[in-house]
């Protein structure tokens, strides 16, 4: 019996993309990517990121590839190293009165709007293309190719992550610092038995199921 053929080594997110793209638009380039689209509570976050090809943290890849902890310490690295960064966020009021896609939209353009270097493309992550203060190009698994999105992916990643375990010492009993917002067996209970709080998303069918009843 032949043995199973070797999974092919996954391919690492490198500056392809965005040295293609500078050279094409004339200009600085930033990766833009998103965090909780999903969650039933909580903001949307969005980071965008410059990276300096010549000054590259070690280990940059897709937030989901890689642990808290090593997200926290790339976090440190990226912020140190970059050429810009900017972190953005829509509320939940905004993700309520808007939708999901639009208020995601808007956290991407604070966060571009943050940038101290302003970039004339952004490469973002899926394939939709949002309406940002720079041409756009879109780019499908983005976290996993291109350096600059993985290391937006980690900074949206990290600064909700951060702002959500702030939530669960202002909401208790939810379990906010461990699930994140995130549909989850302790989240659902505590939505039966306390109901919803201020900061879940009205407009998402369990929370508006319970707000209905």
């Amino acid at each position: 019996m032949k043995s199973p053929a070797p999974k092919p080594a996954r391919a690492f997110p490198t500056m392809a993309l965005e040295t293609l793209l500078a050279s094409r638009v004339g200009g600085r380039v930033c990766g833009v990517d998103e965090a909780g689209r999903g969650p039933w509570a909580g903001p949307v976050s969005a980071a965008a990121v410059i990276l300096n090809a010549d000054d590259l943290p070690v280990g940059i890849d897709d937030s989901k590839a890689l642990t808290a902890a090593r997200r926290e310490a790339l976090e440190i690295e990226i912020k140190a190293r970059a050429v810009a960064w900017g972190v953005g966020f829509a509320s939940v009021e905004e993700i309520d009165a808007l939708n999901i896609l639009h208020a995601t939209g808007l956290a991407m353009c604070r966060a571009i709007e943050a940038l101290s270097v302003s970039p004339v493309a952004a490469l973002v992550d899926g394939n939709y293309r949002f309406r940002l203060p720079c041409d756009v190009e879109t780019v499908v698994g983005g976290d996993g190719l291109s350096l600059s999105i993985a290391a937006a992916s980690i900074l949206a990643k990290t600064a909700r992550d951060r702002l959500m375990i702030e939530m669960d010492d202002l909401y208790p009993g939810y379990g906010f610092a461990g699930h994140k917002g995130y549909n989850a067996p302790v989240h659902s209970q505590a939505l039966q038995t306390m109901g919803p709080c201020p900061i879940h998303r009205r407009t998402w069918a369990p929370i508006r199921a319970l707000l209905e009843a």
